[in-house]
C-alpha cells in the first residue's frame, strides 16, 4: 500500500471513530480558551479544569484580569505547573489585549504571537478551536502519534517541521479536525511509555504497533 493511500485510510478512521471531537478544556468565551490553553503547557486539561472556574469567575475578560495583579492569579493557579511564570503570562497579556486590541482576542497568528506567554502551538490552538482556521497545532502528543503512525518522515524532528508536513498531507477541512484526533489518540491510545497497541483501530496500518 502506497503512504497516502495508508495515510488517507488513517484519517477515515479518524474521521468513522470519531466525528466531532473537541477541546477537552472547559472556557465559556475565546478569552477564557487563551487562558486555559496558556494554562495547559506541559499540565493537563484535568488540572486545568480543576482552577479555571474560580479563576475565570474572578477574572472573567481581558478587562478584569489586566487590572490584577500576577501574585494574585497565581493564588487560583498555584497547583498547575510553573504557576508564577504562569500567572505573569497571564496578567501582561491582558494588558496586551487591552491596550492593542480593545480587550477582544486577535484571529491572526501574527498577532497572537505577540502576546505575552503566547507561542506557536497556543497561537494554532486558538486559531483552529476559537475561529475554525486549517491550523494545526503540534503538541507532544501529535507529534509522538504523527511519527509513531508514520505520517510525518523521521526528517520532521522538530514541532514545526511536523506542523508543516501534517499541513501538506491533510485535506484543509479535516485539519481542525485531525489536531484533535491525533491529540486524544496520544492521551488515551498511542501513550508514550505504553502504547495500548491491542486496542487501536489503527494496528493494522501502524508501522509502529506491537504485534
Amino acid at each position: 500500500m502506497k503512504k497516502n493511500e495508508r495515510d488517507a485510510l488513517i484519517f477515515a478512521r479518524f474521521r468513522e471513530k470519531m466525528p466531532n471531537p473537541t477541546t477537552e478544556l472547559q472556557f465559556g468565551s475565546i478569552f477564557q480558551l487563551l487562558v486555559a490553553v496558556m494554562l495547559s503547557a506541559q499540565c493537563t486539561d484535568k488540572r486545568v479544569n480543576q482552577v479555571t472556574p474560580a479563576l475565570f469567575k474572578q477574572y472573567p475578560d481581558a478587562r478584569s484580569l489586566a487590572e490584577a495583579e500576577a501574585d494574585e492569579v497565581y493564588e487560583y493557579i498555584r497547583s498547575v505547573s510553573y504557576p508564577n511564570a504562569k500567572a505573569a503570562h497571564l496578567v501582561e497579556m491582558a494588558r496586551e489585549l487591552m491596550t492593542h486590541h480593545n480587550g477582544e482576542v486577535p484571529a491572526t497568528m501574527e498577532d497572537l504571537l505577540t502576546l505575552p506567554g503566547v507561542g506557536r502551538k497556543t497561537a494554532n490552538v486558538l486559531l483552529s478551536v476559537a475561529f475554525g482556521q486549517s491550523a494545526m497545532a503540534v503538541d507532544t502528543h501529535v507529534f509522538r502519534v504523527s511519527h509513531r503512525l508514520g505520517i510525518v518522515t523521521r526528517s520532521a524532528s522538530t514541532p514545526l517541521l511536523v506542523e508543516r508536513q501534517l499541513l501538506r498531507i491533510i485535506p484543509s477541512a479535516d485539519i481542525p479536525l485531525a489536531h484533535h484526533w491525533l491529540l486524544l489518540h496520544g492521551r488515551y491510545v498511542c501513550t508514550a511509555r505504553k502504547p495500548h497497541c491491542a486496542d487501536c483501530f489503527l494496528r493494522d496500518l501502524c508501522p509502529s504497533a506491537i504485534r
